[in-house]
């Protein structure tokens, strides 16, 4: 019986790391899930307060699993995402904690998510204003979105957004090509919806140029 029950528990501490993974899995899918319906579907004048919503429970999904890179790269694109719905001076203390969570995340996986990271923190340093209000800084957007696309160069997200950043430089050239390439590219598994949205917009963004 002592043997059984040894045995047993052998199985059951050889399962546990499995289970834990397959729990951080299935609360990131749901975090993702209801992130692409905020982004995609909720009308504009609700979007911030949903995305407040779900910032929190990504910032209570990090403090359960501080060392997963992937789940502090969707805190931060969940926090980016929620500043940018809510705008003004009172987005910035969002767009900083969206910025360290981001870094922290390149430290624990320098692929940073498949280059997810890099694209976030790319849009956030050419969004955000400039010292001595913000972080902004056009050349640092730059380097992001150049790592991103060493990282994933047909991803329709880093192209498209490297094409606007492109646009406001006046690099007008370069930003139809990278408008172009977000137009050819393929949605990513489980990114669909709001893929083929920046899909939309890579083509408007190209009428732009006619």
């Amino acid at each position: 019986m002592k043997g059984f029950v040894a045995v047993l528990w052998g199985m059951l501490l050889l399962l546990m790391p499995f289970a834990a993974c397959h729990a951080q899995d299935s609360e990131l899918f749901a975090l993702k899930n209801r992130w692409e319906y905020i982004t995609t579907q909720t009308p504009e004048n609700k979007r911030a307060d949903a995305l407040g919503e779900l910032a929190e429970d990504a910032k209570a999904l990090a403090k359960t699993y501080p060392n997963n890179a992937r789940v502090l790269v969707w805190q931060g694109i969940v926090l980016a995402s929620q500043a940018r719905a809510k705008g003004g001076v009172g987005a910035l203390g969002l767009a900083k904690e969206a910025r360290a969570s981001l870094e922290q995340a390149i430290r624990l996986d320098p692929q940073g998510n498949v280059g997810s990271a890099y694209v976030t923190l790319g849009a956030l340093y050419d969004r955000v204003p400039g010292w001595p209000l913000g972080f902004g800084d056009d050349d640092q957007a730059e380097r992001m979105f150049e790592k991103a696309l060493r990282i994933r160069p047909a991803g329709i997200d880093v192209n498209y957004y490297y094409a606007v950043f492109l646009q406001d430089e006046g690099r007008l050239a370069e930003a139809r090509q990278h408008a172009r390439r977000a137009v050819e590219g393929e949605a990513r598994a489980g990114r669909e919806t709001s893929d083929e949205a920046l899909r939309q917009e890579a083509r408007r963004l190209l009428r732009e140029f006619e």
